[in-house]
């Protein structure tokens, strides 16, 4: 039963961390706002059925995906074809059809198959390429555009979390859901019509020169565009001529801020990589008092002169912002673009009443279990049982601690979870209390009783709390949203009842034993 002195300092630290860190939850907001720095101030974040907030269900676009993946082969065969000097037939595609699952065009001389196919076969390892006299079929394989698809839900889900987690929301919840959709849970947001405008884009961003050849049109329907460039909408109004060669890709893009411009008007701006930086610099050179136009998903947001070579791979993004606007075009650049168009399919929204509702509930039923269980502690077990009570008690706060610390989110069944905690927090010392009782009734003495009765319990007590974390484990792992909660409570909860059954409650028994207090086990 002796504690040496860095197990006693280690036991006070570790409750000390409890008290500090849980208290947060219940020190008013206004109090907590002009605490020092170093005084931890992070509360448990709650989740939507506790806090309400917004549920979106949103489905990625795997047809998007593979009709991309298709266009790319198509235009890397017109490169390797013309590279090649193959010739090829004029119906040869600009683009593949939505509903198309191949690569499909002519050559012009059938005497160039064999180079042909060498040179083709080359382009992917992930294609099959076909060719019946002149007619010339690139198809992917199955295991290719599964890899694929797979890669753009992944994708789409870490562009959606840098999305929302740059709009300041605390504590999304964004999980992948079968094949193709992602389940996002924002609490506290009650109105999500900029999240879903700012996941209704996919942000691709590319530079282009302005071709000043061609005049601004109204239609673009009937406008025809010089060779090499194309028609395209602008926030300006109408359509401006740009040319189809991308002089610099967004996605050498490292950073991108809410700035003003020299009018103090909002403005973005934005910095390169070391690639991105030499291109721009290169490109502004050699285009000195030219336009440069910057398109954000083929639409132009702004498009001005260049005035001269900008060499140090940072530029600023001018054009009719607001604040909001600004900032939502820096989050879109900063995340990145979405490797393929994202859809609501289902919306709704939880009130904050009904949460409200849910944690008064979920408290009342918590504290129901903690009095039962006091009670029948103290009567089952008296002066052991006080000291049982006391362990379940810090437990219960180093629980609060320990969520607060890692900043998970509590759900209504998490709170279930610390209910059930309450319960399973006293059940180690139900072993050691029989155990005791058992080496007394030998004829043991007390001191020696309570010392076999802690020493001999820690079997039995492993094994439980093994088993439940196991159990939780899986939870956590097969589960989602909810589950994970609960697994994660029960997860936390259980390791700490093993420090306060087996550690704390041993300490004070010492502590009491050694200032000579009458603690008495009922028999």
């Amino acid at each position: 039963m002796a504690f040496p002195k860095w197990k006693e300092i280690l036991i006070a630290c570790v409750c000390a961390f409890g008290i500090l860190f849980s208290l947060p939850n219940i020190i008013p907001q206004s109090v907590l706002n002009v605490l020092p720095g170093f005084i931890p101030t992070k509360k448990v974040n709650l989740g939507l059925d506790l806090r309400g907030g917004a549920h979106l269900l949103l489905e990625v676009d795997l047809d998007s995906v593979e009709n991309d993946y298709l266009n790319q082969i198509l235009d890397a065969a017109r490169q390797t074809l013309r590279k090649e000097m193959i010739p090829y037939a004029a119906n040869f595609p600009r683009s593949v059809a939505k509903d198309q699952k191949s690569v499909e065009f002519d050559l012009k001389d059938t005497t160039k198959v064999g180079k042909a196919r060498t040179a083709l076969v080359a382009i992917d390892s992930d294609c099959k390429v076909e060719i019946t006299g002149a007619h010339v079929t690139i198809t992917p394989t199955e295991e290719a555009l599964t890899l694929k698809k797979a890669d753009a839900v992944e994708r789409s889900i870490e562009c959606v979390r840098k999305r929302v987690d740059d709009t300041g929301t605390r504590e999304p919840n964004i999980q992948r859901q079968g094949n193709d959709r992602i389940l996002l849970q924002i609490p506290g947001l009650q109105d999500p019509s900029r999240v879903k405008e700012l996941l209704g884009k996919t942000a691709k961003m590319t530079f282009r020169l302005v071709d000043e050849s061609a005049p601004v049109v109204t239609d673009k329907k009937n406008a025809v565009a010089p060779l090499g460039s194309m028609y395209v909408e602008s926030d300006e109004g109408g359509y401006l001529a740009v040319k189809k060669q991308v002089l610099v890709g967004g996605e050498t893009l490292t950073s991108a801020n809410l700035g003003h411009d020299e009018y103090n008007s909002p403005a973005v701006e934005f910095s390169f990589n070391k690639i991105g930086a030499k291109k721009f610099a290169e490109a502004t050179k050699a285009n000195v008092g030219k336009r440069l136009a910057i398109l954000l998903d083929n639409k132009i947001i702004s498009a001005p002169k260049i005035n001269g070579a900008i060499t140090g791979g940072h530029g600023i993004i001018t054009g009719n912002f607001t604040v909001e606007s600004a900032q939502d075009l820096a989050v879109l650049l900063k995340a990145g673009a979405l490797p393929a168009p994202l859809h609501v399919i289902e919306e709704r929204t939880v009130g904050p009443d009904l949460g409200a509702d849910s944690i008064q509930s979920g408290i009342l039923a918590t504290l129901i279990s903690g009095i039962f269980v006091l009670v029948f502690m103290y009567l089952w077990y008296s002066s052991f049982g006080m000291i049982a009570n006391v362990a379940v008690v810090v437990n219960i706060i180093l629980l609060i601690a320990g969520l607060s610390f890692l900043q998970a989110t509590l759900t209504l069944p998490g709170i279930a979870g610390i209910a059930l905690t309450v319960g399973t927090a006293v059940d180690a010392n139900v072993l050691i209390n029989e155990r005791i009782k058992e080496y007394i009734r030998k004829g043991e003495r007390f001191v020696k009783a309570v010392e076999k009765g802690y020493d001999l319990a820690m079997t039995s007590i492993v094994d439980t709390n093994l088993n439940t974390i196991i159990g939780m484990a899986c939870l956590y792992y097969f589960g989602s949203g909810p589950v994970k909660g609960f697994a994660i409570t029960t997860i936390l909860g259980t390791v700490i009842s093993f420090f306060t059954a087996t550690t704390l409650t041993r300490y004070i028994v010492s502590t009491l034993l050694r200032l000579k207090y009458a603690v008495k086990i009922p028999m």
